[in-house]
């Protein structure tokens, strides 16, 4: 019987040497637990890239990382009304200044979204955006694949008749720079307002609802066409730390008064399910490993098989049962620990480069919020994530037919 001193080192030894006496088994495992790990590694890179695409998406676009409407616009924010302004149409200026005094917020954006019908025009209908062009471009990266702001012929709006339209709302209709667009809207007062601004830019955001169906113009001068005198349908936050959005969401629910809905972006439906896709993957993941795990199983029950004399003459020269059980455990283990070491290692270096050129996603996402071009999203973290859950799943579901060697009689094996 060997002592307790040293006994794990030298098993391990001999172990670490079995694992060698057929290079060919052992590459068919090691290959078994590296691929999984490996289309683990670049799928939850992929995940990572779409859920990242998601969140920034609602960030830049949607809602900020906070978003202030009234309750009645809340309730009826399909028809995207403008009737409904924040805090009973309160000067947005005071209202931002008051939030900005809340520690972690960084900028407060005034919005207006609403519908237009299209007069002379191939396309009958078309979102009108009025933002803060100045502040949210400098502010914001409206193109995630460029970095840039979007625009790509021409200029933004200024505070005129004038507005910018997306690229492919542009070749649908067979508009350019200097065009007019005759359109039409409803007003805080429920009445129709013509408009004609004139296209000065086209913009690329790279996100096919707003370069598909979105009009941008100044927020000064689409509050002056809906008469929303000094207010605001929406107010969007951005915070020094995203994860601390739900403490500043309590300070602004406390600042303002009970007619105003504060949102968290967290709260969004999309970022909810890229969350909830996550999970899935690690449970298909772990689904694969145990699948990838058969071979190693396979592989023990054969070495057990063909060493039976070898386990009879261990028995023999005192080795309990324990410890030749974990003589084969910590063979598969080694299996286990290089076959996920080498999926980690090809896994990283191709989310590596991947997240470097970025991939195009197709035109559209159908309603989900998120660009084209996707990044795929390289994490050290997501590797060791990686690796240990392919060593702990392998090692559990091995660790059965080790088992099998305890039950082997020294004196039956030795005749055989």
């Amino acid at each position: 019987m060997l002592t307790n001193k040293g006994a794990t080192g030298l098993l391990i030894k001999i172990a670490f040497r079995n694992i060698w006496r057929n290079k060919r088994r052992t590459a068919f495992c090691f290959s078994a637990v590296g691929l999984t790990v490996f289309i683990f590694v670049v799928s939850l890179s992929l995940e990572d890239g779409i859920t990242k695409s998601v969140n920034d998406t609602v960030q830049v676009f949607e809602s900020g990382h906070i978003r202030v409407v009234s309750a009645e616009y809340e309730a009826e924010q399909e028809y995207m009304p403008v009737w409904y302004p924040v805090e009973d149409g309160k000067n947005w200026r005071e209202l931002a200044s008051s939030i900005r005094e809340i520690p972690g917020v960084r900028a407060v954006f005034p919005r207006i979204t609403t519908m237009a019908t299209l007069q002379e025009n191939r396309i009958k209908y078309a979102t009108l955006w009025g933002i803060d062009i100045e502040s949210e471009t400098a502010f914001n990266h409206f193109n995630f694949a460029n970095r840039d702001d979007g625009l790509v012929e021409g200029r933004w709006p200024a505070n005129a008749n004038e507005c910018a339209v997306g690229i492919i709302f542009a070749q649908k209709s067979g508009l350019s720079v200097g065009d007019r667009i005759p359109l039409r809207t409803t007003s805080a007062q429920f009445s129709d307002r013509m408009w004609s601004p004139v296209i000065t830019g086209i913009f690329n955001f790279d996100y096919f609802k707003y370069d598909d169906r979105f009009i941008i113009t100044d927020f000064d001068r689409l509050q002056r066409l809906l008469t929303l005198d000094e207010g605001t349908q929406q107010l969007v936050i951005f915070v020094d730390n995203e994860k601390r959005s739900p403490f500043i969401v309590s300070a602004l629910q406390g600042l303002l008064g009970n007619g105003s809905v504060v949102t968290d972006w967290n709260d969004n439906h999309w970022v909810a399910m890229q969350r909830m896709n996550t999970w899935i993957y690690i449970i298909a993941y772990a689904s694969l490993l145990i699948v990838a795990s058969f071979l190693i199983i396979n592989t023990v029950v054969m070495i057990i098989h063909e060493r039976i004399r070898e386990i009879g003459m261990m028995g023999s020269l005192g080795m309990t049962r324990t410890e030749i059980v974990r003589v084969f455990f910590f063979e598969s283990l080694f299996l286990a620990v290089f076959g996920a070491l080498g999926g980690v290692f090809l896994g990283g270096i191709l989310t590596g480069i991947l997240s470097i050129f970025p991939i195009r996603m197709g035109l559209s996402a159908g309603e989900m919020p998120m660009g084209a071009t996707v990044y795929f999203q390289f994490s050290f973290m997501r590797l060791l994530t990686a690796w240990i859950m392919g060593v702990a799943v392998t090692s559990f579901i091995t660790l059965f037919p080790s088992l099998k060697s305890a039950f082997v009689e020294p004196a039956e094996a030795l005749r055989r």
